[in-house]
């Protein structure tokens, strides 16, 4: 999108400013990880720079999963504005001893809406170490647990969770022609 896709607004509401409303909610700590700290001082959360630059969406689990107080930490990519309360809720309550409880839709696993542990780290460092970039790289690495789509389907019928916005033409999409953007 050539800008910083957190700040699009969606509804006349940034997504960040959405998903944090949600997360202060649900948790009892938000970690938002960026390279622009700056637009996010206004957010009581913990606010950190990736621990491993410039190694994407990796390198940004890995510090939001570090810079956690706790063992679980629920993890989602910055341009889904649709999260859906109840999913969240009933991911966790999936946890079992796993490493990673991730949902798997008719598009395949979901890594940026899913939840992992702090077992997590040492295999995500050694997937960055080797070069790797993938998130599901390391899961082979660690107990997965897979929720699929027809397990969860009536919390969120229309699939809205997973929905991100990476191109205009998904902006676009999304609002229905509206007016919004990046502020």
């Amino acid at each position: 999108m050539g800008q910083n896709k957190a700040l699009i607004e969606i509804e006349g509401t940034p997504i960040i400013t959405r998903t944090y409303a949600l997360f202060r909610g649900l948790f009892q700590e938000v970690v938002i990880v960026t390279n622009q700290k700056e637009s996010f001082i206004n957010f009581d959360s913990k606010v950190c720079q990736d621990l491993i630059p410039n190694k994407g969406a990796l390198g940004g689990l890995y510090t939001g999963i570090f810079c956690s107080s706790f063992q679980y930490s629920f993890c989602v990519a910055c341009d889904m504005p649709f999260i859906n309360e109840f999913l969240v809720r009933y991911l966790f309550d999936n946890i079992q001893g796993d490493d990673v409880i991730v949902p798997r839709t008719r598009d395949g696993l979901q890594p940026l809406h899913a939840i992992y542990s702090k077992n997590c780290l040492a295999p995500i460092k050694r997937i960055i170490e080797e070069g790797g970039y993938r998130i599901i790289d390391f899961y082979e690495m660690v107990k997965v647990k897979i929720i699929d789509e027809r397990d969860f389907l009536f919390l969120d019928p229309l699939r809205e969770s997973f929905i991100n916005v990476n191109t205009l033409e998904e902006l676009i999409s999304i609002t229905g022609g509206k007016k919004s953007g990046v502020k």
